[in-house]
């Protein structure tokens, strides 16, 4: 979330900013800086009566040794009087700062300004294009029929077990899943990333923590019984590892990869933009996150960029990359680029993922801070990117290398798979 002293110190600058993002924040800062001005003065009042108390509790302590007992028991009184208006004042400040912090929790944060203006996705920056374009015979397939003609993916069995959304891998489609899982972790492991095996399920702190909560909140599979809640990314368990913690100087950059399953109650619709692998309730996904030092973390974004971009090049898949416009950008987001490769049966263009720089607005929600050279605290800035999530690449691995012998596997993945076509 943002931090008070940001917005206190140019609330016109903050509200114009996320004018970008199409978010009014006049409301709540207007808000904030009341409540903040109330709390401050709430503050001042408690530290004057505290001080009042200390006095109290000297002259208490001479007038007894004095013999004046009958004075001393009536500032005995004024001492209870006066410690039942603190516990008042105490309890209006918690009440003051929770409120403060509910606010700025439904504030998304601000975007840079690299960050392009824009209405919708249709406004996104083109940046970057690379890979060679397939050629396919007219009658070529989607992805949900040849996965159906060589018995890859059962679509229909996912509903009749869980419900739409949840298919079934089978035979080489399984085996697929689990060579680019296993491709995409050992390239991540040579660019320096440490593999964790997080946990699927999260508290509700955690939720916060990377901001799904509460903006996500209805995105999320809630188990309400322990108050816990599936995860949409393995962003949320392995950013959350640095909650509550102060790295050292030479700590930094902590990097991490993992990867999970994924779940998400998006609302779907009919059509083949969502028909197939190209929206899922449960996917797989093999996430990077770094901690970075405030000055280092955008050198770190271009090389998450690189990496991804590393990934595309080897599968031999054709790719760009598009700098999202602020009203196409995520809650939390201050800058992301989204990676998208071509599925030439379906002719458009399929997201595979987002790299993504936060800048301080998860770690100030995380309390993820460092020690800086004097020994101070400051606040991190943390970043993450998918490299890859696994439906949208396989669909385009499926339909790009369609022959009328089979379906081509990449190179890169021949010695994971076993197998070098599909037929």
């Amino acid at each position: 979330m943002l931090t008070l002293a940001l917005i206190k110190e140019n609330p016109q600058n903050v509200i114009n900013k996320l004018a970008k993002k199409h978010f009014d924040a006049k409301e709540y800062i207007d808000k904030i800086l009341a409540l903040d001005i109330e709390r401050r003065a709430a503050q001042a009042k408690y530290d004057a009566n505290a001080n009042e108390l200390k006095k109290f509790a000297a002259s208490i302590g001479a007038l007894m040794k004095q013999g004046n007992k009958d004075e001393a028991e009536n500032i005995k009184l004024k001492v209870a009087e006066l410690k039942a208006v603190n516990k008042k004042i105490e309890d209006n400040l918690k009440d003051s700062e929770n409120e403060i912090t509910r606010i700025l929790l439904n504030i998304p944060n601000i975007p840079c300004d690299d960050v392009p203006a824009g209405n919708s996705a249709d406004d996104n920056i083109v940046e970057k294009t690379g890979g060679i374009m397939p050629q396919l015979a007219p009658d070529a397939m989607p992805h949900w029929d040849l996965a159906k003609k060589y018995n890859l993916i059962d679509f229909e069995l996912g509903v009749k077990v869980t419900g739409a959304g949840f298919p079934f891998y089978i035979g080489k489609g399984a085996k697929l899943q689990r060579a680019l899982i296993q491709f995409f972790l050992d390239e991540a492991a040579a660019a320096g990333y440490v593999e964790v095996q997080p946990p699927y399920v999260v508290n509700a702190a955690s939720g916060y923590g990377t901001g799904q909560l509460p903006d996500k909140e209805g995105q999320m599979y809630h188990c309400q019984l322990d108050d816990l809640y599936l995860i949409p990314t393995a962003e949320v368990p392995v950013t959350n590892i640095y909650r509550d913690v102060i790295l050292n100087d030479d700590q930094l950059p902590k990097m991490n990869c993992a990867y999970s399953a994924c779940f998400r109650r998006e609302a779907g619709s009919y059509g083949k933009e969502v028909r197939g692998l190209n929206r899922l309730h449960q996917f797989d996904k093999v996430e990077i996150v770094r901690i970075e030092k405030p000055e280092n973390s955008y050198a770190a974004l271009e090389e998450m960029k690189n990496h991804v971009q590393s990934l595309l090049e080897k599968l031999e898949l054709p790719w760009h990359i598009l700098r999202l416009c602020g009203a196409d950008m995520s809650f939390t987001s201050a800058i992301t680029f989204d990676f998208e490769v071509w599925s030439a049966a379906q002719k458009r263009w399929l997201e595979v993922s987002s790299v993504s720089n936060f800048e301080s607005y998860q770690a100030n929600r995380l309390k993820c801070r460092y020690r800086t050279d004097d020994k101070k605290t400051a606040l991190c800035h943390t970043l993450n990117g998918s490299a890859l999530a696994l439906p949208r690449i396989v669909a385009a691995i499926l339909e790009n290398n369609q022959t009328p012998d089979g379906i081509h596997i990449p190179k890169v993945l021949h010695k994971y798979t076993g197998f070098e076509i599909i037929d």
